[in-house]
């Protein structure tokens, strides 16, 4: 199976959890052994937003503060691959082109984000689309999409199905701020409407979830 795995930010970077990236180290390693190829894509989480912080205290504009994040989500990425270096692939690409070359070499592939005013939400589409996945995994700091913020709102509710035409009205933010941080950034959320691609959200802090959703097991929210 073809998939993109989407590990956020706000699970390994927020702050830096070596324990983590280690155990998806070995989840990854398990998932590449059983034939399955993907390219993972890694946020830059808290860590970034300090450094967006930091630049745009120093007079950055939005586009150079964009930049700096995704030199963050490069680094994290880059650990994880060196991590798997076994796998043969360690160079973190800077294109969608570039990425895709790495895949089709390897069967696996490593990123952070792109450039700037697109997040790394919207790369993992993007590179679905590119290597046409079979599904987009989302590990995430919730157990998936819900009704409202939980972690505003006691009261939301987990949905474990939504369709991609309810999707939109599930996001806070409609369009892209620089280190805007909600269970899906909205242009994804277009893009994924328009292209169809089955995406599956889960909680991140459990790495085996990336297994158990591979495997068809009802967990988190499936988007379809």
């Amino acid at each position: 199976m073809r998939v993109v795995i989407r590990i956020g930010g706000s699970v390994i970077a927020s702050p830096p959890n070596s324990s983590l990236i280690k155990e998806y180290a070995e989840v990854l390693t398990r998932l590449r052994s059983k034939g399955h190829q993907f390219i993972v894509i890694v946020g830059g989480g808290s860590l970034a937003r300090e450094f967006i912080h930091l630049a745009r205290e120093v007079g950055l504009t939005d586009e150079e503060q964009d930049e700096i994040a995704i030199s963050v989500s490069r680094m994290f990425a880059q650990i994880l691959a060196i991590k798997l270096g076994g796998l043969g692939a360690k160079q973190i690409p800077t294109s969608l082109d570039e990425a895709t070359r790495i895949f089709e070499t390897h069967g696996i592939a490593f990123m952070g984000g792109l450039k700037p005013g697109m997040t790394t939400d919207t790369v993992a589409t993007m590179a679905a689309l590119r290597i046409q996945a079979h599904l987009i995994l989302k590990a995430t700091d919730q157990e998936g999409i819900y009704t409202k913020d939980p972690r505003k709102y006691p009261d939301a509710e987990k949905i474990d199905e939504l369709r991609f035409e309810d999707l939109s009205r599930m996001l806070e933010e409609d369009r892209h701020i620089v280190g805007i941080h909600q269970i899906l950034d909205p242009e994804a959320a277009r893009l994924l409407q328009k292209e169809r691609i089955e995406t599956i959200v889960v909680n991140g802090f459990k790495p085996e979830n990336i297994i158990l959703a591979i495997k068809g097991e009802k967990i988190g929210t499936r988007i379809h």
